[in-house]
């Protein structure tokens, strides 16, 4: 162990809570990238950083010292991660979400940064696309050693204390991992090491404005009933074009607006709108790619998690949402998304 964090630790022991501050300030970054790739959630990744040192704290008298306080740290990070993907797993509901492909729903070209050629920027695209559709083949065990070996630059024997398993488990998976992710990238494998930029939330993003707004639906057998609470009409010939594929997704035939919202915000802020049947629904703006805004959703109403999902849109491609039943059918929520709010201002929704 690191002689600076020998002497803080044993102050830390000896009951001096300032001392615990300096590692917090040490490795907090490390923990909460190494969360946010186990969850690919930043709010839940902060939580579970801060949980973590919380653990550690309460459970500095049990370490002896006889591994690195990163790896023991980071050990604690990987369980309180686990946890909570399985809470989260056992929250998901079946209904979940789906892309759908609708041209006219924004007859807006998207404008590309002056730096960047279309042809380059859609390249880019293409291969972080790739790079994480080929991390998703990837079994969760191994996708915590790519993360912790070529991500977080952990030797074998830092992963095996980290995980809690033999060394030769580790190299074992670290190998076929990498063969894995060789057969799905191919070229694109020399790029692995930029992961380091793709998975941790980078910088750019914090600061990027997007626009983004939902569109709630009661989706009915027959009209509804003339005493609901509806939003008041106005003329949307994309939503009424849309219907057919609505009606083709959620087996309804009739669907009422209920509420409309949108926001313009910086990445990283969310946004809370009321949804009828004392439900409140949060909308995550997490990163961009291209022209998609990758989003995270949740339907609460009270303390339980009515949906829980994470979605991608873009002009032209919103993401629609089944949720739970009210009144005499199903809410349907519409996200749609645009990642350069500089577009025409003629566009309204």
């Amino acid at each position: 162990m690191k002689s600076d964090d020998a002497a803080l630790i044993e102050r830390c022991r000896a009951g001096d809570i300032a001392a615990f501050e300096p590692l917090v300030e040490k490795y907090r970054q490390r923990v909460w990238r190494l969360a946010y790739n186990v969850l690919r959630d930043r709010e839940e990744a902060w939580d579970v950083a801060q949980e973590a040192f919380v653990r550690a704290w309460q459970a500095l008298p049990s370490f002896r010292g006889q591994s690195a306080f990163y790896t023991w740290l980071f050990r604690i990070v990987m369980n309180v991660a686990a946890d909570r993907a399985r809470s989260r797993a056992a929250r998901g509901r079946a209904f979940g979400t789906e892309r759908v492909p609708e041209e006219d729903w924004d007859r807006v070209l998207v404008d590309q940064p002056a730096e960047a050629t279309p042809d380059a920027a859609a390249a880019g695209a293409e291969k972080r696309a790739r790079i994480e559709r080929a991390l998703a083949t990837l079994s969760d065990d191994h996708r915590r050693i790519v993360v912790l070996s070529d991500i977080e630059g952990l030797s074998y024997r830092e992963i095996a204390d980290v995980l809690e398993i033999p060394m030769g488990t580790v190299m074992s998976r670290l190998h076929n991992a990498r063969k894995r992710l060789k057969a799905a990238l191919g070229p694109l494998l020399v790029l692995l090491l930029a992961l380091v930029a793709l998975l941790a939330a980078p910088a750019v993003d914090a600061q990027q404005v997007v626009r983004f707004g939902a569109r709630v639906l009661l989706a009915t057998d027959k009209p509804p009933a003339s005493t609901l609470r509806i939003a008041p009409p106005v003329p949307d010939e994309r939503l009424q074009a849309f219907l057919p594929r609505l009606r083709q997704l959620t087996g309804y035939q009739e669907y009422t607006s209920l509420e409309r919202y949108r926001a313009e915000v910086p990445i990283g802020s969310m946004q809370q709108w009321p949804v009828p049947g004392d439900r409140v629904l949060e909308v995550l703006p997490d990163r961009v790619s291209g022209d998609t805004v990758y989003m995270r959703v949740r339907l609460q109403r009270g303390a339980v998690n009515e949906v829980t999902t994470n979605i991608q849109a873009a002009r032209g491609n919103p993401a629609v949402i089944g949720g739970p039943r009210y009144a005499e059918g199903v809410l349907v929520i519409i996200v749609w998304a645009n990642a350069n709010p500089q577009a025409s201002e003629s566009e309204r929704r």
